[in-house]
């Protein structure tokens, strides 16, 4: 909650000097967007559900090439990605070779449990601007994994006391990601999904997920 509330201050802070950075700014090559976003799994391990919301952030600052005379461009640039898994499911030893993601004992109480994943983007887009400030980004996003870990606040055995327990490098993760973006939007609020159809945890040696993700983009300039 205090992450979150923390992610509003700052939205707020950048959304409210929006007007001065726009005046202020010399050039229209560069610009950045802040993306807020919940994931669903399109596949997961058996028993496992996720939570309804998981929320995510990602940041990015892209390049402008103008394409021809026409009020399109191309972007590229860098970024980083975070996500937040919260499910029923617990990875039991983050450095096993194999990863085994299993439904959490029914008879243990615990308040979360969550896979955390942070990546480096690097994006490319197409952003296709029409009158009146609507525009259309088709994009793709290679990502590159920086960091990862395990949170879960619960039992450990039944009628037990409720223990923090936090682990750090998971094994096995897929070095590389990559999947396909989306924007549409007005002026400098925009919907955003993204799709990875690339593997989390390598084939064969950890569970097979899939993240969706969905949310809004921020651009203040």
């Amino acid at each position: 909650m205090k992450k979150l509330s923390l992610l509003a201050a700052l939205l707020f802070v950048f959304i409210a000097a929006r007007p001065q950075v726009v005046a202020t700014k010399s050039s229209n090559n560069v610009s950045a967007g802040f993306d807020i976003f919940t994931d669903v799994f399109t596949k997961s391990p058996d028993g496992i559900k996720m939570r309804a919301i998981n929320q995510g952030f990602g940041f990015s600052t892209t390049y402008n090439f103008k394409v021809g005379e026409t009020k399109h461009i191309f972007a590229m640039g860098a970024g980083l990605r975070m996500h937040n898994f919260y499910s029923n499911g617990i990875i039991s030893d983050v450095k096993a070779d194999t990863i085994v993601m299993s439904p959490i004992n029914k008879d243990l109480n615990y308040k979360r449990s969550k896979l955390g994943l942070t990546y480096i983007d690097i994006p490319a887009e197409f952003r296709l601007r029409f009158k009146d400030n609507w525009k259309i980004g088709i994009g793709f996003k290679m990502g590159i994994a920086l960091d990862s870990k395990t949170k879960y606040r619960g039992q450990t055995v039944k009628d037990g006391p409720y223990r923090l327990i936090k682990e750090k490098r998971i094994n096995a993760l897929e070095k590389y990601t990559f999947g396909p973006t989306l924007r549409v939007g007005y002026k400098w609020v925009n919907l955003y999904a993204y799709y990875q159809p690339s593997r989390i945890f390598q084939r064969d040696l950890g569970p097979e997920i899939y993240p969706l993700s969905l949310g809004i983009t921020i651009t203040p300039y």
